[in-house]
């Protein structure tokens, strides 16, 4: 290649990565930014349900790694792109040549000559920031061990569509301080709402997580508490979620994680202290009897089956958001 040329290529690369914008955490995203999603995502939603669509990002392609099995990820981002004119490939790590030792780096230069986005299910948040930071194409955190941002969004919607408002209200996560909490928190301070966590000790959410909501929390009027007791955590609650208190890796700790959270279970007796209102919230899969009763997941005030759905609309908005 001419020296000239060469140049220009690699001008356009560096270009091309200053431009380009990833959804590696909550954090990722400005005020404006979560705002304009959530709009975005009811639009798209209602437009759905009334049998339109746009094809805003036809003849764009998503590829999808898969580390972790998944039911919600694969087929909300599949029929998302589909939706939106486009379409995703789904790998598995096991047939890629990340599964044989190929360096996650070169496998982001890779895929970027390829497609326009990519979307990771992984482990390791490390994994993600790699990929991100040698893609030249947006990259989607589509579930970390730390991180679970498109969770979070799907959540923000339908609190917003339960509600009214995200601003003021309380949403009282109890269980484990694992992925989801920690985007529910990094969520919830850039919203303006308030999140108690009511976790036993050793359970709590990331440190880092919660020292940096702790400073947005300051500047946008939300209040964030960490406490042991579940009905503390609960009161007067606007949302109740919780989560599976053995995650995806941790099946061996099951029984430890058992014992540790007896006292913990979303239950008629918890709901009591939220709000007469409430809602109930878990992003499946849900082992009824332990992280939540079945009359509670099944009865009246629980909105999973509606915030599973949203996870297709809340990421339709951030793929138009990233890709088009």
């Amino acid at each position: 290649m001419e020296i000239g040329k060469a140049a220009d290529s690699a001008a356009s690369y560096v270009l091309e990565r200053m431009m380009k914008k990833d959804v590696l955490a909550i954090a990722d995203l400005t005020t404006k930014d979560l705002e304009k999603i959530l709009k975005r995502a009811a639009v798209l939603k209602k437009m759905q349900h009334q049998g339109k669509s746009r094809q805003t990002l036809k003849g764009k392609s998503l590829g999808m790694i898969f580390e972790k099995s998944s039911t919600r990820t694969r087929v909300s981002f599949e029929v998302g792109m589909y939706q939106l004119g486009g379409q995703a490939l789904f790998l598995s790590s096991n047939e890629l040549q990340l599964g044989r030792g190929e360096p996650v780096a070169d496998t982001a230069r890779t895929l970027s000559r390829y497609l326009d986005g990519i979307m990771i299910r992984t482990f390791a948040q490390s994994t993600v920031e790699e990929l991100a930071h040698n893609a030249s194409i947006p990259v989607i955190n589509g579930l970390s061990d730390l991180h679970h941002p498109c969770q979070a969004l799907a959540d923000m919607m339908t609190i917003r569509e339960k509600k009214g408002r995200l601003k003021g209200l309380k949403l009282a996560y109890i269980g484990d301080g694992n992925n989801v909490a920690n985007s529910l928190i990094e969520a919830c301070v850039k919203s303006g709402m308030h999140i108690s966590i009511g976790c036993p000790h050793g359970y709590e959410p990331d440190a880092a997580v919660l020292r940096n909501a702790e400073r947005e929390a300051a500047q946008t009027g939300s209040e964030l508490a960490i406490v042991n007791d579940p009905l503390k955590a609960a009161k007067d609650a606007d949302a109740v979620y919780t989560d599976v208190w053995a995650s995806m890796g941790q099946e061996a700790e099951h029984a430890v994680r058992v014992r540790a959270f007896k006292g913990y279970q979303v239950n008629a007796r918890l709901m009591k202290a939220a709000h007469p209102k409430a809602i109930v919230m878990h992003c499946l899969p849900a082992h009824r009897g332990e992280e939540i009763s079945a009359d509670v997941i099944d009865g009246p005030q629980s909105v999973v089956f509606d915030e599973a759905e949203n996870r297709l609309h809340a990421q339709k908005a951030v793929l138009e958001m990233l890709m088009r």
